[in-house]
């Protein structure tokens, strides 16, 4: 079957930069790496096409050559002049875009390959915990290091030897034809190392499921969504690798009073018909204690009164928000025969005084009938 056009298989045009190419090959490998597809033929097919086609468009002389003269020119048996695409090998250009990823590179890789896993924790707080800060304890399964080995996975008393396979390299080559590859050890599965002698505890795995207890501080201003990083604090890595991290997930509870919004707090303060009417002033809390506010006379339900720095200073700012009250009129309810009454006659010395003290209303019935007089004409 004719090859595909090299330019083609990583989808970039023929003046791609190398930097673009170099994204289009690692995006393309790292979807169809064998490690991620071990059952399929086609990805590893695929996986094998766009390295030949990297490992040629990468290296400026063979570029050169296959842009003048196709395939021909980089491959020897077809007798092209631009050397054969097998030059540099595999290990080369996946160590130089990959190693960080997928372990390749001798020791280093086997070091990342042990590392352990990433944990993450959702931790519920208190308004007041998140804005203030705090130190709360949590308790969190994981794996840890093995004690009678001390995480190395070998029976106390006997070590691990290195690997026959792949000389400690934790990688082995394989060539077929002009094209080399360069694959985890399957013996030592990349930790260049083997274990013949277990210890009986994890059974050579250097790491036993414990719950473990942490102490996290939570610094002032957090909220919803944040999160925390502890470093070293996830799984033990196998055979003494090292931990991955832990990364705490904060999650803010619902308050009764208040509501948060970045550094601004939202309540809403119920007055009665008369201080609404009156005026007068009242007392309101904030996470400071409680503080006086002024209500004028005629406030309406929706009225907004703003405490200056009364919010909350974000973990991100230096700048501490501020309260904003929202005033709600409540309507009284289990009136005595001798208050409904007197509502009566205040209503009827209302509707005497022409209905001046409610504007809002006076408007939106006078519109309400302007509009049904349009309907009839």
């Amino acid at each position: 079957m004719a090859k595909r056009d090299f330019y083609e298989v990583l989808g970039v045009q023929k003046n791609a930069p190398a930097d673009e190419l170099k994204k289009a090959y690692r995006r393309l490998a790292m979807k169809h790496h064998p490690d991620r597809n071990p059952d399929s033929v086609e990805a590893e097919d695929k996986f094998k096409e766009a390295n030949e086609a990297y490992e040629v468009l990468s290296d400026a002389d063979k570029r050169a050559a296959y842009d003048r003269y196709g395939h021909a020119g980089i491959d020897p048996n077809m007798g092209g002049g631009g050397g054969g695409a097998g030059g540099a090998g595999f290990g080369d250009i996946f160590g130089d875009v990959f190693g960080d990823i997928f372990g390749g590179g001798g020791r280093g890789g086997q070091q990342r390959s042990n590392r352990g896993s990433d944990l993450g924790y959702t931790l519920e707080l208190d308004l007041e915990e998140a804005v203030r800060g705090a130190k709360v304890k949590i308790s969190v399964p994981t794996m840890t290091e093995c004690e009678p080995c001390d995480g190395s996975g070998a029976k106390k008393g006997t070590s691990a030897s290195q690997c026959r396979s792949c000389n400690g390299s934790g990688q082995v080559r394989v060539q077929q034809g002009f094209f080399v590859m360069s694959q985890t050890c399957p013996s030592c599965h990349g930790r260049g190392t083997v274990i013949t002698d277990p210890c009986g505890s994890c059974r050579g795995e250097g790491r036993v499921r414990k719950q473990k207890t942490l102490e996290v501080k939570i610094p002032a201003g957090v909220d919803t969504g944040d999160r925390i990083r502890l470093t070293g604090e996830g799984e033990a890595g196998a055979q003494g690798g090292p931990a991955g991290d832990l990364y705490v997930q904060i999650s803010v509870r619902e308050h009764r009073i208040f509501k948060r919004d970045g550094a601004d707090l939202y309540c809403e303060v119920p007055i009665d018909f008369a201080d609404a009417a009156l005026g007068g002033e009242l007392e309101v809390p904030t996470l400071d204690g409680r503080v006086k506010l002024r209500i004028p006379e005629g406030a309406q339900t929706g009225k907004l009164f703003r405490l200056k720095g009364k919010g909350v200073k974000p973990i991100r700012s230096h700048a501490q928000g501020d309260m904003l009250c929202r005033v709600v009129v409540e309507t009284p309810v289990h009136l005595s025969s001798e208050q409904k009454e007197l509502l009566r006659q205040f209503k009827q010395s209302m509707s005497d005084d022409g209905n001046k003290q409610s504007p809002n209303k006076d408007s939106f019935f006078s519109a309400v009938r302007n509009f049904f007089d349009g309907m009839t004409k």
